[in-house]
């Protein structure tokens, strides 16, 4: 009887832990919903490209001049604008890391190595987006 009443207590102790389990976590969640509903879409947009910037993306960056392709990057985490000296405002260039697709196939190939680019906000044509392979 002993034995069965101590089962009994124990089943107890670990349903309400399971229960307050799940309450915290459905706390936190409409919490979280809270907090993100209650920010700008701005202030969204840069936790949306803070996280994107953890997971990376597979960009392609493609460089045009008038209607033909000149340059194309690929495996591109992110763009960067960069900041002015000053700190308050950003120059009108962005800058990042990509594989220099030397024959334009639109796949890495042996030999092809990561570079550092630059262009321009103002002058250069271009395209930037995820890689649907």
């Amino acid at each position: 009887m002993y034995i069965d009443s101590v089962f009994c207590l124990q089943l107890q102790i670990n349903s309400r832990g399971n229960e307050m389990k799940k309450n915290f976590y459905l706390l936190l969640v409409v919490f979280s919903v809270f907090v993100l509903s209650s920010c700008t879409q701005e202030t969204q947009n840069k936790i949306g490209r803070s996280i994107q910037n953890w997971t990376g993306t597979d960009g392609v960056l493609e460089v045009y001049g008038g209607e033909k392709l000149v340059k194309r990057f690929m495996k591109i985490d992110k763009l960067t604008t960069a900041p002015a000296t000053d700190g308050k405002s950003e120059r009108p260039y962005r800058f990042g890391y990509g594989i220099l697709d030397v024959n334009q196939n639109g796949t890495v190939d042996p030999g092809e190595k990561k570079v550092y680019f630059e262009f321009s906000d103002y002058s250069t044509p271009y395209i930037f987006y995820e890689n649907p392979n």
